[in-house]
């Protein structure tokens, strides 16, 4: 844990670095249109993933032995599914380009950045399912380091572009992934093979989860194109910086939830599981707290510092945002016993409205209030999810219910 709590830290400072990076080379509009890019990129990654980067680490940690299946059917997904979900996108992005406003060889690779980012989240995934937090960590750091570097590379050679700056995350993609293949050869029994039985087995087991967390993404990304196609790339660019500076401070969480599922997975007792799920969700929750008070009295000054003055409507937009760095940060942790437990079909229901929520409330919001709006909108997504979502948590049906898939498991 201390560990990935120090790997997280390096990965907050590179992040932090990378995105003053892109915004003082590329400007306002320059970094909407990359925020855009980026976010079409992992929209596409959501929509591919079939929930398996859960399923992935569920499964390798209850039977070591199924890594060569998993492993198989994760390169089939990744590169098979990953290929035509890039191919759907890409018919979408010709025909509707307002959909999608990103065009030429930015959209290019954007595409080309899906199959290759499921692969990496799958692969990834199944390191931690086989404890190699360790390597975990390292490909991490690498991944977000390489960008950076290339980037100054690509500055210092006067060919800054969005597209160049973008296809920077794509070498990071090749080497981790190619890293992570290299960490898991050595815990390989037999050469990775697909295995139709084990993928429905596992599939039945992330569909839901799948859904969870790609509605769960959508309610902050929906928020980015909506801000983009309402109110244009310099606004949106406005609004990217806010998320990412949220996103840098709700690392937390992430840490917390990437250690947290295998713990609880392994074990037997719902009421165990529950007592943990409620301590770290405490933890988390006032940690974060007093991080975001932190943050929210340096936005202003930090932004100035980082960015420039031209993005300082960044800073009232991140304050705004804060609430909901918060609870989606609790409520991750209680997804990660919801999601140990089968993942109930009230989590899927309770994500599904609050996407149509986010939705229907910002078409209100964002032309009146700006991004201001917007931050209010996912500020309140993210409370009524958590809100639910630990009501759901409680239940004794749902105690009983899991307590009777634990047996038909074992």
């Amino acid at each position: 844990m201390i560990e990935s709590y120090a790997t997280r830290a390096v990965l907050i400072g590179v992040s932090l670095v990378t995105t003053v990076v892109v915004a003082r080379l590329l400007g306002p509009a320059g970094r909407g249109l990359y925020a855009v890019a980026v976010a079409t990129s992992a929209v596409g990654v959501q929509l591919g993933n079939l929930g398996l980067h859960t399923a992935n680490v569920h499964f390798a940690a209850r039977n070591p032995q199924s890594l060569p299946g998993l492993l198989g059917n994760t390169l089939i997904v990744g590169f098979g599914l990953g290929s035509l979900v890039s191919t759907a996108l890409a018919i979408i992005a010709l025909t509707s380009p307002q959909t999608i406003p990103i065009h030429g060889v930015l959209l290019i690779l954007t595409l080309v950045g899906i199959p290759l980012g499921i692969a990496y989240l799958l692969i990834q995934d199944l390191m931690l399912g086989m404890h190699d937090v360790r390597g975990y960590n390292l490909v991490e750091v690498v991944n977000k380091s390489v960008p950076l570097v290339l980037m100054m590379c690509v500055f210092v050679a006067h060919q800054a572009s969005v597209a160049s700056l973008f296809a920077t995350t794509l070498a990071a993609l090749v080497a981790g992934s190619m890293w992570s293949m290299h960490r898991l050869e050595s815990k390989l029994q037999n050469w990775p093979m697909p295995s139709l039985a084990l993928f429905r087995e596992t599939i039945h087991y992330s569909l839901r989860t799948y859904l969870v967390t790609l509605f769960a993404f959508m309610v902050l990304r929906a928020d980015l194109f909506m801000v983009l196609k309402m109110l244009g790339a310099e606004q949106a660019g406005y609004y990217s910086i806010a998320s990412s500076m949220a996103d840098v401070v709700g690392t937390l969480a992430v840490v917390v939830g990437t250690v947290l599922l295998p713990r609880l997975s392994s074990l037997s007792d719902v009421g165990a599981k529950l007592r943990l799920t409620y301590k770290v969700m405490y933890g988390v929750g006032t940690t974060l707290l007093s991080l975001l008070l932190i943050a929210c009295v340096l936005a202003k000054p930090a932004v100035r510092l980082l960015f420039g003055n031209v993005f300082e409507p960044s800073a009232v937009t991140f304050v705004l945002l804060a609430p909901g760095v918060l609870f989606v940060g609790m409520q991750a942790v209680v997804m990660q016993f919801l999601n140990s437990v089968g993942c109930p079909k009230a989590g899927v229901q309770i994500w599904g409205f609050c996407i149509f929520f986010n939705i229907a409330s910002n078409l209100w919001a964002i032309p009146r209030y700006g991004i201001a709006g917007a931050a209010i909108v996912c500020s309140i997504t993210y409370l009524v999810a958590f809100t639910l979502l630990v009501w759901v948590a409680g239940r004794p049906k749902l105690a009983r219910v899991a307590a009777l898939h634990q047996r038909e498991r074992d």
